[in-house]
């Protein structure tokens, strides 16, 4: 997976390309999908989520640019693999997820682990205000627009990663660097991601 899917498409930083090898992604699908867990592609987890797939978990780590002792807040739990990569690089991850069953299944995978994830069960769309400030934003679900109270859970200079866009179209994955009380926003590639879902 990471010489075929991640090296050859121009992942280059070795740490990201560690924590991709040192997770077990197996783990983070459901039973029946084990064998596929390192395809090409994304696989369905579920209640119309999908476990991303492995390039675009790798090139959205890698443009969050995350460092050791990062806080960095993360929107869409999911199966928990995202974070689950960023916890490898060092980072202090806090995952907020609205299905109570993803939620779930995610501890309990994070304990199985040894990884030390906070998770929230509740609306993305509120970032985790009583964490804040974070250092660095990633949202695995796709919102119509650049969702700003997240961004205001930022410190200054933080980045995001976010898949912007209107639901059933291509989304644009978008850099976010919070300046101030202001914003730049960056296009990085067209992707398509299942909408976030408002509580």
């Amino acid at each position: 997976m990471v010489e075929e899917q991640l090296v050859k498409r121009g992942i280059g930083s070795e740490a990201v390309l560690n924590a991709m090898l040192s997770v077990p992604r197996h783990l983070f699908v459901p039973e029946g999908l084990a064998a596929r867990a390192y395809d090409d592609s994304p696989l369905s987890i579920g209640h119309g989520q999908t476990i991303s797939q492995p390039y675009i978990v790798a090139y959205m780590t890698e443009q969050l640019q995350p460092a050791q002792g990062m806080k960095i807040l993360e929107i869409g739990t999911g199966s928990g693999y995202q974070a689950a990569v960023l916890a490898q690089l060092g980072c202090k991850v806090y995952t907020v997820e609205l299905i109570k069953e993803h939620a779930e299944r995610a501890v309990q995978i994070f304990s199985q682990l040894n990884l030390d994830i906070k998770v929230k069960q509740g609306n993305g769309y509120l970032g985790w205000e009583e964490e804040t400030p974070f250092d660095a934003a990633i949202i695995t679900a796709a919102p119509e627009n650049i969702p700003e109270k997240i961004i205001g859970q930022l410190k200054d200079g933080g980045r995001m990663i976010v898949p912007v866009g209107p639901v059933h179209f291509v989304q644009h994955l978008k850099l976010i660097i919070k300046k101030g009380s202001t914003y730049t926003a960056e296009d990085l590639l067209p992707v398509r991601f299942v909408p976030m879902v408002r509580e």
